[in-house]
């Protein structure tokens, strides 16, 4: 027999509270979305013609972003060859517009732990979504000190795990999604920023916003929702036709994106700067 109580809780008094409930749990709670990136980034305050390194640039869309918001000479970085000719094939297109990009952005191969940069050379290193995947993140940190000049400053958005994420789940989702567990963890993460003698100025945890953010503007989570029922549901369908390592990627990044939205999974931003010896 069910808890007397339970039954007296959930189907008597909740029972009066429920469409109220659910009418306010249908209010926006205005949730931030990813352009308060660039927001953090514009406080910076950082003049137009400043040397920037995007690191781990991906395609290119965040650099190319940079420099037309806010005239920035930016260098992009990534260790996959595709991204860099996908990025520079985008650089060449938009510059035909606007020929100054070809001056200002450039993008070339490079990882997080050994930047081909020069020292004390840059005054922002802008690092979205890619730490989770290095294998030596006190080296990386070491290497953005080393990069950045006195006073510079790194602006890092990076996902981590929480609380509510299950062993057995982050067992098989980290290194399904290619990530390493420890730098997942923020004592671990803010530990590798001091010892890198990166100081941290500020520390936005996101919670689950950006994950309301993308199902309140695209319907994202619901559909992500969806995509990793049916690949659940039916497993064969998609293993025959793509293979079984792109079943578990598409299935882990179907729930990663879940995971955020249910508070598994939580991303920062760390605003860090290189302190000014005296």
């Amino acid at each position: 027999m069910a808890d007397e109580d339970f039954l007296a809780r959930s189907y008597e008094a909740f029972a009066q509270v429920e469409e109220e409930y659910k009418e306010l749990l249908d209010q926006s709670l205005s949730p931030r979305g990813p352009s308060m990136l660039y927001e953090v980034a514009a406080r910076l305050g950082l003049e137009p013609g400043s040397d920037a390194l995007d690191v781990g640039c991906g395609e290119g869309r965040h650099t190319l972003e940079l420099a037309q918001r806010f005239g920035w000479r930016i260098r992009g970085i990534d260790p996959v060859q595709r991204h860099i000719d996908i990025a520079r094939k985008d650089l060449a297109d938009r510059a035909q517009a606007q020929p100054e990009l070809e001056d200002a952005v450039s993008f070339d191969l490079g990882r997080a732990e050994s930047l081909p940069i020069a020292d004390d050379s840059m005054s922002l290193i802008w690092c979205r979504d890619v730490l989770v995947h290095v294998d030596a993140l006190p080296t990386a940190f070491a290497e953005f000190r080393r990069a950045l000049v006195p006073g510079g400053r790194a602006l890092v958005y990076q996902m981590f795990c929480t609380d509510r994420i299950e062993p057995r789940e982050a067992a098989w989702l980290l290194p399904t999604m290619g990530c390493v567990e420890q730098n997942m963890r923020p004592n671990f993460a803010e530990a590798a920023m001091h010892a890198a003698g990166l100081q941290i100025d500020e520390c936005h945890v996101l919670g689950t916003e950006w994950g309301q953010y993308g199902e309140e503007h695209s319907g994202k989570g619901s559909r992500n929702l969806l995509h990793a029922a049916r690949l659940l549901s039916d497993p064969d369908r998609y293993i025959q036709r793509f293979g079984d390592d792109n079943y578990q990627i598409a299935l882990g990044d179907c729930l990663w994106h879940v995971y955020r939205l249910i508070g598994k999974l939580s991303d920062r931003i760390y605003v860090l700067s290189r302190p000014i010896e005296s």
